[in-house]
């Protein structure tokens, strides 16, 4: 049978977790400053004048056996190239962040550029990603599908730098060879709320599913509403599991404009809203409200992750027609 906790036992338990977690957090920052300075040194003995290829076939690989032999696992000639790539990708040591693992830190240096590295380090660290979401963000091109990227960390928040397009949610595990309805995905998405945040961005909290608006003449009742602090609004979500259409368009518009008339707060931003289809007509999205109106926005969903081909196609396609 088991105990109820005592405030003893919770009390002890609360010591014991706490000093885990700073014996990990120096053991990482000790593991990462240790290949960090071996990545230099590797570095600088390769820029005193050794051809590259005859570097990488003869010096690592040697040291890579001088130092298994020494120390054991760790060091073979894989990890000595991540290590090398580890300070040219942060030469300045102060710039490490010590919330990540080495795991965390393999990742980021394959990436091909200095503004996707910060940004998915930003992201890391904000959304306290472990090495496998990481894994998945960049598999999923999270930083290719927000629909702007400011060149500065630091700039102001603004729905273009948080939404994306399209929006992959394989992690609902719905089928994809038949039609699901508006009513399953959103059951899914409740059941799974937590992944679907993080695919959503930055800032997200949940508010309410079916949320009944009630006026002088008609209910309504809106699919999903969430609020974002870091563009201090509500976001509505309409979901459609078919081709996008006018009405549904219009719908959304009387929504937003519904939303703000009742809801909205002193302090908030205009609400937003997101029309999420199977599919977009980009006709219909050119020649309608959603092109000039900077509240209102559609994007395409996906319920499976699609090949890396496939993905930049999409994402070609989208920055194409908004000339990005």
């Amino acid at each position: 049978m088991k105990q109820l906790d005592t405030p003893l036992f919770t009390s002890v338990k609360e010591i014991i977790l706490e000093a885990r977690q700073r014996v990990f957090r120096l053991v990482n920052s000790n593991l990462l400053e240790t290949y960090w300075k071996i990545g230099q040194l590797i570095v600088e003995d390769e820029q005193e004048g050794k051809p590259r290829a005859d570097y990488g076939k003869n010096v690592l690989k040697n040291l890579a056996q001088q130092l298994t032999v020494e120390f054991g696992k760790g060091f073979d000639e894989s990890n000595l190239r991540n290590m090398r790539q580890f300070y040219k990708a942060f030469p300045i040591r102060d710039t490490l962040r010590h919330e990540l693992s080495w795991s965390h830190y393999r990742q980021l240096c394959r990436l091909d550029s200095e503004r996707k590295i910060q940004y998915y380090l930003t992201e890391s660290i904000a959304g306290n990603w472990n090495s496998r979401t990481l894994q998945r963000q960049i598999n999923a091109m999270a930083f290719e599908r927000v629909l702007s990227h400011p060149s500065e960390t630091n700039l102001p928040h603004t729905p273009q730098n948080i939404l994306k397009d399209p929006y992959i949610f394989e992690f609902l595990g719905l089928p994809t060879h038949t039609k699901n309805t508006e009513h399953s995905i959103e059951t899914s998405i409740l059941d799974h709320i937590q992944q679907f945040l993080l695919e959503l961005g930055k800032g997200f909290a949940f508010v309410a599913r079916q949320q009944h608006m009630v006026t002088d003449s008609s209910d309504f009742y809106i699919d999903l509403v969430f609020y974002n602090y870091l563009i201090k609004c509500f976001v509505i979500i309409d979901l459609k599991t078919g081709m996008l259409t006018h009405q549904d368009i219009g719908q959304l518009d009387m929504y937003v404009r519904m939303y703000d008339d009742l809801k909205r707060g002193e302090g908030d931003n205009p609400t937003i809203g997101i029309l999420l289809s199977a599919e977009k007509d980009e006709t219909i999205v050119k020649y309608s409200v959603l092109a000039e109106n900077n509240h209102l926005f559609a994007a395409k969903y996906l319920l499976y992750l699609p090949k890396e081909e496939e993905l930049k196609q999409l994402i070609d396609e989208d920055r194409a027609r908004f000339g990005k």
